[in-house]
């Protein structure tokens, strides 16, 4: 059987780069492992191939080559994973679904044949053993969970590397805490499991083997959930890097790691430079309503400049439109992220998604308006806030311009710049890091609105924090994407 693996278009969104990615030769951030992860359980005696829309198009010779296509998706993707099962039915193919998407909708999602749910490692060989056999059923699910020692490795040689600005690995899933907004627990558990070690070296190991040489990304909710198995993990990560290279890893975590300096700096000595936490608000109230106990009775402010000082990038997550957040609660959020340099900062509307406590919350109380968008600044919100719709509107498009505005944001790159440890593990310069200088020098130094701005960061980076000039260049690039986002989706500019 010929199997073709597709993975839906991102809109344009915050976390899409689009308008970043061209500056350093690239079309996607990276590909999608939990594809790569089902192709590896696939028979070896079976053709596979992959499509990702973000790189390339789907064309009528893919499709007329496969005898079934695959799809998996995220709630964001929705509009484009709708688009590409059409096609595939149009071509008179099987088509199987599975991820996050069509765990939480697969009953509105027309044109499947076969829902493989919840986690493949459990759901998908049943469903192989069933299409060999000829009586697969059309729902796979479970509520167990399943062993990350038995995830195979991912089908890295499926992946167009040059195409991507990092690659995708997962040491856990789950997270032990319990926000009423995120997905995650119902999703994948509260207690947190983790691969062996030796396992996760040996993705590294095969990964290296096919030539990746780039950043890395641990895709895990909450790296630091299980800290035993982190704590173990760091130090083979210290000698791997050591034995293979230089590789800047990036991962997402909660806030509280900045109470553990041990475990900081277990991590900038692994070659982390990078950690996406959930801040969501500074609002002690706001944070007690959701459930972020973690975020409770801690100076976040001083947990930032921790990380930051360590040698740690912070980037991190923001909401509002709690039922406790009043009209000051945007200008507080404001002045939060400004003062501590969070360069990269994504606000949202509160949205209430499918599985949550928040949804089941706002259904009970009538105050659901349909299906979230799963996008975090388009804009919307499916519930009815508290104080009010045009309200909320408002007071969010005044956040963003007091965060996004080139002068606002070119100065918090300077905040976060000035107390910035350089981490341990850079990249070296290379044909892509030049094309992106010179590049962003002519398009953003001569061209954009932000044109003042740029030239006075870079004067100010060589004369103050030499060292992080390469990082300076990448924060004009990514500005100009927020910037682009900012404008032509919440204020309407073009």
């Amino acid at each position: 059987m010929n199997v073709l693996l597709v993975y839906p278009r991102f809109p344009d969104t915050f976390w899409s780069y689009s308008h970043a990615l061209w500056f350093v030769g690239k079309r996607a951030v990276s590909p999608p492992l939990g594809l790569l992860t089902v192709a590896a359980m696939l028979p070896r005696v079976w053709g596979v191939r992959l499509v990702d829309l973000n790189i390339g198009a789907l064309t009528p010779t893919d499709l007329q080559w496969a005898d079934c296509v695959f799809v998996s998706a995220m709630g964001v993707q929705r509009d484009s994973a709708q688009q590409v099962i059409r096609e595939a039915k149009a071509a008179g193919k099987l088509t199987v679904a599975g991820g996050p998407l069509f765990s939480a909708e697969e009953a509105i999602l027309e044109g499947v044949d076969h829902f493989i749910l919840n986690e493949a490692e459990l759901t998908f060989p049943p469903f192989l053993a069933d299409l060999q056999a000829h009586r697969a059923k059309r729902i796979y699910r479970t509520k167990e969970l399943a062993n990350l020692a038995d995830s195979p490795i991912p089908a890295w040689h499926l992946v167009n590397q040059k195409r991507y600005c990092s690659m995708p690995v997962q040491f856990s899933r789950g997270c032990p805490f319990d926000c009423d907004f995120c997905s995650v627990t119902s999703l994948l558990g509260r207690k947190p499991r983790t691969k062996p070690v030796d396992r996760m070296i040996a993705e590294l190991d095969a990964l290296h083997a096919a030539g990746w040489r780039g950043p890395i990304f641990f895709v895990d909710d909450n790296l630091i959930g299980h800290r035993p198995s982190v704590r173990n993990l760091l130090p083979a990560l210290e000698q791997w890097q050591a034995r293979s290279g230089p590789a800047p890893l990036q991962t997402q975590l909660s806030i509280d790691l900045a109470a553990d300096p041990e475990l900081v700096q277990s991590m900038v000595c692994a070659g982390f430079d990078t950690v996406f936490v959930g801040i969501e608000t500074p609002d002690a109230d706001s944070l007690a309503e959701c459930g972020k106990r973690q975020n409770r009775g801690r100076d976040l402010a001083a947990d930032v400049r921790t990380l930051q000082r360590a040698g740690l990038e912070v980037q991190a997550g923001f909401i509002v439109g709690f039922d406790h957040d009043t009209p000051s609660s945007f200008q507080r959020q404001v002045e939060f992220i400004q003062k501590t340099g969070i360069v990269t900062a994504m606000v949202g509307l509160l949205q209430a998604l499918k599985g949550t406590r928040l949804y089941q919350r706002m259904k009970s109380e009538g105050r659901l308006l349909g299906d979230s968008t799963c996008d975090n600044v388009d804009g919307s919100t499916n519930i009815i806030p508290t104080m009010g719709i045009e309200s909320l509107s408002a007071g969010y498009a005044e956040l963003l311009r007091g965060i996004y505005s080139p002068q606002a944001y070119y100065q918090r790159v300077r905040t976060f710049l000035r107390q910035y440890r350089s981490p341990k593990t850079g990249m070296p310069i290379d044909f892509q890091n030049l094309r992106a200088f010179f590049r962003s020098t002519y398009h953003l130094g001569l061209f954009s609105r932000e044109r003042w701005q740029y030239w006075r960061l870079l004067a100010w980076t060589i004369t103050h924090r030499p060292a992080l000039f390469a990082l300076a260049v990448r924060m004009t690039i990514v500005g100009h994407h927020y910037f682009r986002i900012c404008d032509a989706r919440t204020f309407g500019a073009s």
